[in-house]
């Protein structure tokens, strides 16, 4: 079934704030988890922004069924030991309907594993392994995951058909030392050589959790000429690698940079003005893109709520919550099974765009651009230009996964 083909099928909500007859009764309760600590604590309060901002609209809106929509937040210290701790709280504690959030893949793995046992629908917001929608959802039939944000193939595949047309042979790599870095290094090369098979891949550097010091990193790399450097550090990590890139003069020496997570809102603010322009850069959800009503709304509430433009996260929260909501009333219950099956194969319009819930893996179905970094006096950053996208249909993997 092509992408979107749920669409006239579905009951589809869009955000905003209409308001309602105030909610009533026993609240609908979400158990959301993050990252809230360390250096990558502001992902969390990115994702507090989004759903806060969702909690309040909702329940402005009339709550979900007449309800109102309850939420509470917990750490994961991104560790799946505390992922699943958190996960049982929630449920067997707190009795929450849905559990939402997770950064980790790691912890994304973890916590999918124990859904089955728990009946409960777990939402993920973040975390981009593509082994939670082939491996769980696709192989091992655990219905009980979705995920509303773009999983990996964002970064290892779609990256590669951006760089597919660059006139440059000889790309290495800077990457996170985990899944997330291995994999997405993997899709790229594999993507780019189907394209360009005569580019060389020429070094490979991995840099474990928490690195601050890359140059060791760069030195290794640049001793291999490369022209092109794809790297998926991520947040403070990203930003640190940028800074040093600059002091070793990386970028008067490569003709390329791509970073899919170099769009991200802290990034771009973490290096505001220092950001070098024309670097190919994406996220997971970028605010000035689509160029619609509903997402210029979004922003302008988001800004008007927090005085911060939304990060990926904050979108994705803030949309997940939104798809809850229209699931549950699409089966007209908060049962697990009734809202498994109202969310398979939903269209939802949001703030990021059409999205499209698939029902074999459960994995939402949506496009993010790409661009080049650019001065605009409006901001204080970076933005987006040279826009770019590809359609979902061509980088999203299909089922059966066998490749």
């Amino acid at each position: 079934m092509a992408a979107g083909g749920g669409l006239l099928a579905a009951g589809i909500a869009r955000p905003g704030t209409a308001r309602a007859a105030k909610p009533s009764g026993k609240p609908v309760k979400i158990g959301h988890m993050c990252v809230l600590s360390g250096v990558l604590g502001g992902y969390g309060q990115f994702m507090q922004m989004g759903a806060t901002l969702a909690a309040e609209e909702i329940n402005a809106a009339g709550g979900i069924l007449g309800r109102p929509l309850e939420f509470q937040f917990r750490d994961t210290q991104v560790k799946p030991d505390v992922g699943v701790k958190n996960a049982r709280y929630f449920v067997d504690e707190w009795e929450a309907d849905f559990v939402a959030g997770i950064d980790s893949s790691g912890v994304a793995l973890a916590v999918g594993k124990i859904m089955p046992q728990l009946n409960k629908v777990l939402m993920i917001t973040h975390g981009a392994t593509e082994k939670v929608n082939e491996q769980l959802v696709y192989k091992e039939g655990i219905k009980q995951i979705f995920r509303i944000s773009v999983p990996v193939y964002q970064d290892g595949i779609a990256s590669a058909m951006i760089a597919k047309d660059f006139p440059i042979k000889r790309w290495a790599t800077i990457s996170p030392k985990y899944e997330y870095g291995y994999t997405s290094w993997e899709m790229f090369k594999k993507t780019l050589k189907q394209f360009r098979p005569d580019v060389q891949f020429v070094e490979e550097s991995w840099a474990p959790f928490g690195t601050q010091d890359f140059g060791p990193h760069i030195s290794k790399v640049m001793s291999a000429n490369p022209e092109g450097i794809f790297t998926t550090e991520w947040a403070g990590e990203a930003v640190s690698l940028v800074k040093q890139a600059k002091l070793f003069g990386v970028f008067g020496k490569i003709k390329e940079w791509v970073n899919p997570m170099g769009g991200a809102m802290d990034v771009l603010e973490g290096l505001g003005k220092d950001y070098p322009e024309g670097l190919w850069v994406s996220s997971r959800y970028w605010f000035l893109y689509p160029p619609t009503g509903v997402n210029e709304s979004f922003v302008q509430r988001f800004h008007k709520r927090w005085n911060r433009y939304p990060h990926y996260s904050s979108e994705t929260s803030y949309s997940a919550y939104w798809a809850i909501k229209q699931a549950c009333e699409r089966a007209g219950s908060t049962e697990t099974d009734k809202v498994i099956k109202a969310l398979e194969d939903m269209t939802m319009i949001s703030p990021g765009g059409r999205r499209w819930f698939r029902k074999e893996d459960h994995q939402a179905v949506y496009e993010v651009p790409w661009g080049r970094t650019k001065a605009d006096p409006k901001y204080p950053f970076r933005i987006l230009g040279d826009i770019r996208t590809v359609p979902a249909e061509m980088y999203y993997r299909h089922p059966p996964f066998t490749s």
